[in-house]
């Protein structure tokens, strides 16, 4: 499918007039960078000898992020913690000009925090940080009281759920009930916690081995995928359901019950961390565009083929989605 330059441009600059509300697991991202040239005496493990480090965000403000570098105004909701990388965290939305007034303090609780020891672009090491049992019942009013007060002036939403605690199966009921009285876009990044827990939604967006593991068997071959997004669409009341397949690209299946698999974009695979945070963010961009679900599809393709080639959880700009469809030739000249 092809896309002319002209409607290509008319989409994204359109991105600029949409807010997106984006709640979630909100996390700080730390990349320690070096090179390995030998092996500890003290352990058969390699010794990196540290040359620099980064801080990014992470989780749903990396989504938060990509939504404002597609030129959008995302509206954060999530919690950090009372402590130093929870400053980082709200100084990295203040650089990036991310509104922080939905994000609230969590009593007792770490900031969520990824530290990825990488060398030479590969990940060696992950340390995670983190206390998922925490739960945010105590401020779920707080929340709510919130998200009602802007659910009026946003175009969609998107909840971004990473099983680390912050989105309840309450929370998940009541948010989904808002935007569907405001007649917002609802799309969903599910985790297998509360995989079914997303009924009446506009776009649920899955990856294959979140599908396998929710219906306990292995999708094997199209039919299998045919017959699982089936039963799933149905079971949620999704309007679509788009399935991640990885270096197969993506499969769309919609309520009518038509199909089908775009492949991947991507020309060079340096990090595949947070391509589903940019391919849900610029879907719901688009969708709220008044774009089909294909086209949507085909751009966000593109998008998360952008950020596969860049190390960390990176963000996207709409300058490098036209110069990927410039790659691969998706452009019909105008």
């Amino acid at each position: 499918m092809e896309i002319s330059l002209e409607n290509l441009k008319k989409i994204l600059d359109s991105f600029s007039q949409k807010k997106i509300i984006v709640i979630g697991d909100l996390m700080l991202d730390h990349y320690i960078f070096g090179d390995v040239s030998r092996i500890s005496p003290e352990a058969p493990v390699p010794v990196v000898n540290a040359s620099g480090e980064k801080h990014c965000l992470g989780g749903a403000a990396n989504v938060s992020n990509n939504i404002k570098s597609l030129s959008a105004t995302p509206l954060t909701i999530g919690t950090i913690g009372q402590d130093a990388n929870g400053t980082i965290v709200k100084t990295l939305f203040a650089e990036s000009r991310i509104s922080t007034e939905g994000i609230f303090l969590a009593a007792n609780k770490p900031t969520i925090k990824k530290t990825r020891i990488v060398a030479r672009n590969q990940h060696l090491l992950r340390i995670d940080f983190e206390n998922p049992k925490y739960n945010h019942h105590e401020i779920e009013k707080e929340i709510l009281n919130y998200i009602k007060k802007i659910i009026s002036t946003v175009d969609g939403v998107i909840l971004q759920d990473y099983n680390k605690g912050f989105l309840s199966k309450n929370l998940i009921k009541k948010i989904i009930k808002l935007a569907n009285e405001n007649d917002v876009i609802i799309s969903v990044d599910p985790k297998n916690t509360n995989f079914f827990e997303y009924k009446n939604i506009s776009l649920f967006k899955p990856n294959k081995i979140e599908v396998e593991k929710s219906f306990g068997h292995e999708i094997q071959n199209d039919k299998d995928l045919i017959t699982a997004a089936e039963k799933l669409i149905k079971k949620l009341n999704a309007r679509y359901l788009l399935i991640t397949l990885g270096k197969d690209g993506m499969f769309i299946y919609n309520q009518s019950g038509e199909y089908w698999t775009i492949p991947t974009f991507s020309q060079e695979v340096y990090d595949v961390s947070g391509a589903g945070d940019t391919v849900i963010s610029t879907l719901t961009l688009a969708l709220c565009s008044g774009c089909d679900i294909r086209t949507a599809s085909i751009i966000a393709n593109h998008a998360a083929g952008v950020v596969c080639g860049k190390i960390g959880a990176a963000s996207v700009t709409t300058e490098e989605i036209i110069n990927s469809f410039h790659n691969w030739k998706h452009i019909e000249e105008s």
